[in-house]
Formats: structure tokens, sequence, C-alpha cells
């Protein structure tokens, strides 16, 4: 019987998680994640809840920033990098509330905020997350 995890993973490890589902995406979806960084931080400052007209910092688990594909070739010089940032707590507590599995959990997220940049529909991010095995 395998060891059960009995603290909540710090961002080290959410990052690790984040970095496995990303590594069973489809190649086609990979592909198109290169150059995004990934960044885990407790929770979305107050710029972002005031820009989506959210109070409860634990309603939103993931964001993804940046230009969108069709955009890129017009970055200006200094300009950050597209990123998907993951909400280490208000992850940690949907695992809790929904006990969907971490790893799942993070697939979700990545997928849907990747997802949404490239265009994608929610019946195509179910699909991929679907081969990824993240579906929550």
């Amino acid at each position: 019987m395998g060891q059960r995890q009995t603290y909540a993973p710090d961002a080290a490890e959410i990052e690790r998680l984040a970095d496995e589902a990303i590594a069973r995406l489809p190649d086609l979806f990979r592909s198109h994640l290169k150059g995004v960084v990934l960044r885990v931080e407790e929770f979305p400052d107050e710029e972002v809840l005031k820009a989506f007209g959210i109070d409860d910092p634990f309603e939103i688990s993931g964001l993804y920033s940046g230009r969108s594909l069709d955009k890129q070739s017009s970055w200006a010089s200094g300009e950050l990098p597209p990123m998907i940032h993951l909400y280490r707590r208000p992850l940690l507590d949907e695992w809790a509330e929904t006990g969907v599995s971490l790893e799942a959990l993070i697939t979700h997220v990545i997928v849907h905020e990747a997802g949404h940049h490239f265009g994608f529909s929610d019946a195509d991010m179910h699909a991929i997350e679907a081969q990824a095995g993240g579906e929550p």
C-alpha cells in the first residue's frame, strides 16, 4: 500500500504536477505551449480579482495571460511572455472539496486556460483532457 500524503503540496510540487500534466497532452497541443511560462502563485493578485470582478480569491484557480497565438509575432520589446498562472490555495481548496485528484484538477486548469487562448471550444478541451487523463 502506498504512503498517504499528509501535507498540502507546496508550489514546487504543484509545478511538478503541472509539468507532468503538460507532458501528457497531445503533441499538437503541447507544441503550442512552448514558450509559455508556468507560474505557481498562492492567490491571484488584487489586479486580477478586480479585472474579473471577483471578490473571493478562492474563486479562481488559474489564468492565462499574454498575447494570443495570432498576435505573438507582434510582441513588443520588453513585453512579458505568455503565462499560465496556477493559484495554489484555490487549487488545494477545490481538491479538498471535490475529491478530484490534484493531478486531474491541475490538468483541467492548464487545458482550460491554454485552450481558451488557442480558441478551442469547451468540447475540444474536454477531448484533450480525456486524452491526457485529466478529466475532473
